[in-house]
């Protein structure tokens, strides 16, 4: 077993193979270790994040390490259930896994549905089971260059894994079919049909369509209304954390700092959900008196005068706001004191954007009601930091791990000192990077899925990175050279396309050694 740096708090546990890595997490789970907050399990991971307060150091993989089982021990009996899942077998990927398979389309289609497919866990994106198998001939590779976009219910294989696509997305798995039965649906207790330790048969056909509910939201007449906005805003909150064993990120404001003092400025309680706007131009309307506060990239203007940065304001019913794009920074955070009436989901108010968890993005013509909720005194405004303007150089402070050593040491130098051009295909998700030289690395290796955290930057097949925000997937397959530091997440949040980004290193990679504790 070895012991792999993430952050301050979050270590990657890696073991031989999948069994390994369950009898571990079993072990975990049977005799927890205080001070950990939340393990995410992955075909030879685990991710393991800690309590505020608690390094995830050698000290704890020495911990760690000594609750491993004995070798061959298997892991425990999961769910019982088996669940029959109909499928129409026409993915444009299916001729190509019959080749590497050495198989035809027609022996592929048995194949598939004579194995009995385990969830050993789940992660990507919420409702994404992976399920293994038994039948060696299911080790195939992901394509080359992954897809932009795959459709909902498509049936995928890769590395001996089987999955449902829950929603739209990005993915680099090859396709045999589609599904109409949806694996995602929060009126469902729990809403992932496929969970760890449930068994899955595939069957051809069709299936009746169930449309996925979400939660619905308040529809009020009036309240805040939103006039014009030039990119659809969102509610945003301290995020939903430790639902990781259901696939869901944590989400939340990609600037806590902003998001607490845009609270503060109205007397609500710092992690109250607020308005994130992207850049600009934004106008809102008041529909009855209210106070309000902007704190973030830009400020609000009321009839033509400026509002302090982070100042609470009042608005009488048919006031006007108009927030112009920021000269610097990226994103701007509206508290309405007493709150927004928003129902929560899964806990949180925040809408991550890549899993569609959460309230609907907001758009022209929609209107927020209070909450009228309990606040405190006004605050004063309070110092708002620099932010960074296209054309500028941010430097962004990294832990190398946990797969620096997937690249040479010359690769590492050019990641540390090259500058990276953030690209406008960044998104809450994550910021895209461009670089003069791609990073490349010595063989083409395929890393199995695992636990990604907020900040991790990724390495994929073009060698430009990306750096994953608070929308990211839970889990994923190309190597993570590097992760940011949690104190540098606001900042990241704040980049705007055009500026240039250049990490940071106070120390070498270096594995984790449970033997020699700090």
């Amino acid at each position: 077993m070895r012991f792999l740096p993430i952050g301050p708090r979050t270590l990657l546990a890696e073991l031989a193979d999948l069994d390994e890595t369950l009898a571990l997490f079993d072990a975990l789970n049977a005799d927890p270790i205080p001070g950990l907050a939340e393990i995410i399990p992955a075909a030879r991971t685990l991710m393991i994040r800690t309590a505020p307060g608690v390094l995830a150091d050698a000290a704890l993989a020495g911990q760690i390490s000594a609750r491993q089982p004995a070798p061959g021990t298997p892991p425990a009996a999961r769910a019982t259930e088996t669940v029959e899942l109909p499928v129409i077998y026409d993915g444009e990927d299916l001729a190509d896994v019959a080749r590497l398979m050495d198989l035809s389309i027609p022996e592929v289609i048995a194949a598939h549905q004579a194995t009995t497919w385990q969830v050993a866990f789940c992660g990507f994106a919420p409702g994404f089971a992976y399920m293994t198998c038994d039948d060696v001939r299911f080790e195939l590779p992901r394509r080359p260059s992954p897809r932009t976009r795959i459709p909902a219910g498509s049936v995928a294989l890769a590395g001996r894994f089987c999955g449902v696509y829950p929603q739209e997305t990005p993915g680099g798995w090859q396709l045999i079919g589609r599904t109409e039965v949806p694996m995602w649906d929060l009126t469902r207790d729990p809403p992932a049909l496929l969970r760890p330790g449930v068994r899955c048969r595939f069957v051809q056909g069709g299936a009746k369509v169930h449309p996925s509910a979400a939660i619905p939201q308040p529809q009020p007449d009036q309240g805040l209304r939103i006039l014009a906005a030039a990119f659809p805003v969102v509610f945003q909150d301290g995020g939903r954390p430790g639902q990781g064993g259901q696939g869901v990120s944590a989400s939340g404001a990609l600037d806590m700092g902003a998001l607490h003092r845009a609270n503060r400025a109205v007397g609500n309680p710092s992690g109250s959900p607020v308005l994130e706007i992207t850049l600009g131009p934004v106008r809102l309307q008041a529909d009855q008196p209210m106070v309000l506060a902007l704190s973030g990239a830009a400020q609000a203007r009321v009839a033509g005068h400026m509002v302090p940065p982070g100042a609470a304001f009042a608005l009488d019913a048919g006031d006007e706001v108009q927030i112009d794009p920021p000269a610097a920074g990226m994103r701007s955070y509206l508290a309405l004191r007493g709150g927004y009436l928003v129902a929560p989901v899964l806990g949180s108010a925040a809408t991550d954007t890549l899993a569609f968890v959460g309230p609907e993005a907001l758009k022209s013509g929609a209107v927020i009601a209070p909450a009228n909720l309990p606040a405190t005194a006004v605050g004063a405004p309070e110092d708002q930091p620099d932010l960074p303007k296209p054309g500028e150089l941010v430097e962004l402070p990294v832990i190398l791990g946990p797969r620096t050593d997937w690249f040479t040491p010359e690769m590492v130098r050019h990641f540390l000192t090259q500058e990276w051009l953030v690209t406008p295909q960044s998104s809450r998700v994550g910021i895209r990077l461009s670089g003069d030289q791609p990073m490349t690395r010595p063989d083409a290796r395929e890393l199995p899925s695992e636990g990604t955290e907020t900040g991790a930057i990724q390495i994929p097949h073009s060698g430009q990175p990306v750096l994953f925000l608070a929308d990211h997937p839970l889990t994923g397959g190309y190597p993570v050279i590097a992760t940011l530091l949690p104190q540098a997440l606001d900042l990241a949040g704040q980049i705007p396309p055009g500026a240039r980004i250049r990490f940071t290193a106070a120390q070498p990679f270096a594995t984790l050694d449970p033997t020699r504790p700090a």
